[in-house]
Formats: structure tokens, sequence, C-alpha cells
């Protein structure tokens, strides 16, 4: 599970009734919000919140360095709050559910020199795709 909140407590983030909204529904685990779901369930907790104060929130916890901005592929950015753990993504082809995994090994030592062209490589992202169990079932 994310700890989302405990770590922007811990930052002393001015939290506002709609900043807190907004990381109480990012915290968790596996989640992968679009704006547009993060808005969504934030206005069933806060009604007046705006679409403008959930988008700046986003922007801001991901200039923070707190949540992950990820694109798998051409579906819409989602928001990922474990942003302190390693982790790759797993994503449905079909419906583009996602799942944060955690495989054993380094997939950065696992480039050979020859591959690497020069480039001191310091990350990596990895997106394993295929079809979730639902969507295999219908």
């Amino acid at each position: 599970m994310s700890d989302l909140l405990e770590r922007l407590r811990g930052r002393g983030w001015r939290m506002t009734a709609q900043r807190r909204v907004v990381a109480e529904v990012l915290d968790g685990e596996h989640v992968h919000l679009t704006a547009d779901e993060v808005h969504a369930r934030a206005v069933a907790k806060l009604p007046e919140i705006s679409r403008a104060t959930v988008y700046n929130t986003l922007g801001e916890l991901v200039s923070l360095g707190e949540v992950l901005e990820v694109s798998t592929d051409q579906r819409a950015k989602r928001y990922d709050p474990n942003a302190h753990q390693p982790h790759h993504h797993l994503v449905c082809a079909q419906c583009g559910a996602i799942r944060d995994v955690h495989p054993v090994g380094n997939p950065l030592a696992d480039l050979p020199a020859s591959e690497r062209f020069g480039f001191t490589v310091s990350d990596v992202e990895v997106t394993y795709r295929g079809v979730c169990p639902n969507c295999a079932a219908a």
C-alpha cells in the first residue's frame, strides 16, 4: 500500500481539504488513475473540488516526486503514488488495467555494454503486456 499521505505530511506539504482529498484518492496499492478518474472520485468526497484544482494538485505531486506520471500506451496519462519503491508495470492490452510488479533481478544490469552505445544509463522502465484474467474470461 502507498504511504502518500504520510510522505506529504512529512514534507510539511500544506494540506488543504482539496489536496487531502486528491491524496486520499491516490493512496493505495496498484493505483493508476487518470486525472479524470481522480477528479470523479474526489468530487464524490468533496463535491466543490474543481477539475483545475485536481490537475494542478497532480502536477504539483509529480513535480515533488511523490507521484509518478505513467504513460503505458496511447491512452491518458495515469498517476502512480508508488513513487519511492522501484517497480515495473504489467498492463492488460485489452482493458488497460495496470498492476505494479516487482520482478527479481536488475534490468539495468541486463543491458550489455555493446547495446548502450556509449550512454551512461541511469534508469530503466519495463512494461509487461498481456491480457488480464477478467478480459481472458470474457
